[in-house]
């Protein structure tokens, strides 16, 4: 049987009031313009999730609310306070915990970046890969039963976009 694990960052926040609560950082209009091409893009390519685990920060929660709404399946959202900045292992762990064929994470860097880099057995060639920047999206196949028999480097790597992948240069030229 195939697993599938989407790993996705959230996208570009707003840092319009630098000492404001970072969990309660929304996304500017850059991020919500990447979050929306990013849904259809998962949307084109039917990679629709049965279930999204999303960090319980607002700038995760705008994202993962604007991919969904791109997608004809509503999968089920569930929020998560151990998401947010998680490391590896504790994304890893929530997985595991898993019991249905497609998965996707909405999270952090570098928790959710390092987690890609360690699950797939050959790396994409995209260049952003290593430093997975914001909204980076990496699609991990796993032959496997079961989430909790997920080791690193056993994934294989079917897509990694990044939203200048999906619309241009431009893009950073929203606010």
């Amino acid at each position: 049987m195939t697993l599938r694990l989407i790993l996705i960052r959230h996208a570009k926040s707003s840092w319009s009031d630098p000492f404001g609560d970072d969990h309660e950082r929304v996304l500017n209009k850059r991020g919500q313009t990447s979050a929306t091409a990013i849904g259809t893009w998962m949307a084109q390519e039917t990679y629709v999730p049965d279930v999204m685990l999303c960090s319980d920060a607002a700038r995760t929660q705008e994202t993962a609310d604007l991919i969904l709404s791109e997608l004809s399946a509503q999968p089920k959202l569930q929020l998560s306070g151990r998401i947010y900045h998680a490391a590896p292992d504790t994304i890893l762990d929530l997985v595991q915990q898993q019991t249905v064929k497609t998965v996707a994470v909405v999270g952090h860097n570098p928790g959710i970046g390092m987690l890609a880099n360690a699950l797939v057995t050959t790396p994409p060639a995209h260049h952003r890969f290593s430093d997975y920047p914001t909204c980076a999206t990496t699609v991990i196949d796993f032959e496997l039963d079961k989430w909790r028999d997920i080791q690193p480097r056993l994934g294989e790597c079917k897509a990694f976009v990044v939203p200048r992948d999906l619309i241009g240069t431009s893009a950073q030229d929203i606010e």
